[in-house]
């Protein structure tokens, strides 16, 4: 099954953050394979304190033979292992943030996992680097690529600044 995954990191080493979630998929999700890896952005906070620092964001595709509920099991347990606390108020800084943005065409809607993500058509930081790696993409429940709904979006949210283009290869 493949799968859209949203990282981001506010805390510590961003990228550091961001490199040993993927290893951690990699170690943890039956069938795992890195099909392809969004740039790095900075961003800034949405919807966050205003003292907040600001995200590393990008995003991967992967495939693994896990199901979304057991993706989303060890999705969990890599953020606990990589120091976010399981209990946190919505939206603090965290050292790590995975969320499942897709997972082929399912579509859910359980209280645990929502599938595709109910808001990342809603988010620069999530479609800027999905376009970038899946550029025709249409998502469950949506009538146009990621690439128009990205032109479409209205958005307050700053320009995203390039970080690297390369940074799950280094």
């Amino acid at each position: 099954m493949r799968y859209g995954i949203a990282l981001g990191s506010n805390l510590g080493d961003r990228l550091a953050h961001l490199r040993n979630a993927i290893t951690a998929m990699r170690q943890c999700l039956p069938g795992f394979r890195l099909v392809a890896a969004a740039p790095m952005y900075e961003t800034e906070p949405v919807d966050c304190a205003g003292d907040a620092p600001a995200f590393y964001n990008s995003v991967i595709e992967i495939e693994t033979r896990a199901m979304p509920p057991e993706v989303l099991k060890h999705l969990r347990v890599i953020e606990m292992n990589l120091g976010r606390p399981n209990a946190h108020l919505h939206h603090a800084p965290r050292t790590i943030d995975l969320d499942i943005l897709y997972a082929d065409d399912v579509v859910l809607d359980h209280p645990d996992l929502i599938l595709p993500h109910p808001r990342m058509t809603e988010r620069r930081f999530v479609l800027q680097p999905l376009v970038d790696i899946r550029l025709d993409l249409i998502l469950p429940l949506q009538s146009k690529t990621v690439s128009q709904l990205l032109h479409d979006l209205e958005s307050n949210e700053p320009p995203l600044r390039l970080i690297s283009k390369h940074w799950a290869e280094d």
